[in-house]
């Protein structure tokens, strides 16, 4: 389990379509954290780290927590972007971005935005389009439309006078933040948590060998997943 930071460098590369993803490492600074078992402490476990960030949410709910807005902002479609902007009254703000099929109130971003309020640090996490309460049709893939979601966040914070300091993603997530950053240079900080390294893996799995063939002949494949809703699945125009 890790995570993947990069320091944004003055011109990168575009990444390619929601089919595959591509990066130059070398025109990255980048680190990444791994947690590691150190003597004489207990092993560290994905219980033990998920424990810690669910006691850190416990912990700041105690104290005066911060002051919690929700924050509507259009995108270039003119749909409402929902999101819950967590203030320390300080002009730094983390925008964080949720996975696949998720929102902003998934365990995994809140419990972040609780350890960064835990740290004085003030976060804005936000429904994608198309998912929890924000406008417009859940889509599959997407992730150039998903990265122009974040642009109007950043920018309404931005033109606000907030300094954003980083744009971290999880899961699906953590693609849209790298695809930013291949397009915008206005953030210096890009955070990836748990995202794909390869987005062609498990895509046959999902939609079945044929699915392109499917796609092309009928435009589009209906998507029903056990326990779950029924989606669309399209070619993301170029």
């Amino acid at each position: 389990m890790g995570i993947f930071v990069v320091q944004n460098a003055p011109s990168l590369p575009l990444l390619s379509n929601s089919s595959s993803l591509s990066i130059t490492p070398s025109l990255f600074q980048y680190h990444q954290v791994h947690f590691s078992n150190l003597p004489n402490h207990k092993p560290i476990t994905r219980t033990r780290i998920r424990s810690t960030l669910n006691f850190n949410m416990s912990l700041s709910s105690e104290k005066p927590g911060f002051e919690q807005k929700r924050v509507i902002i259009p995108n270039k479609h003119g749909e409402k972007l929902v999101g819950i902007l967590q203030d320390s009254g300080t002009k730094e703000i983390v925008i964080l971005c949720h996975g696949f099929r998720s929102s902003k109130e998934s365990k995994s971003i809140v419990n972040i935005a609780a350890a960064l309020e835990k740290a004085g640090i003030s976060s804005f996490r936000f429904d994608f389009s198309g998912n929890g309460e924000s406008d417009g049709s859940f889509q599959y893939g997407n992730y150039w439309r998903e990265a122009e979601d974040l642009h109007a966040v950043t920018q309404h914070f931005l033109e606000s006078n907030r300094s954003v300091t980083a744009i971290l993603g999880h899961s699906k997530g953590g693609g849209v933040v790298l695809l930013y950053a291949s397009k915008y240079h206005d953030i210096k900080a890009v955070v990836n948590v748990s995202g794909r390294y390869d987005l062609k893996d498990g895509v046959e799995e999902r939609l079945g060998k044929d699915y392109m063939e499917r796609i092309k002949e009928d435009g589009f494949i209906d998507v029903k997943r056990p326990g779950s809703s029924e989606y669309p699945v399209t070619l993301e125009p170029p």
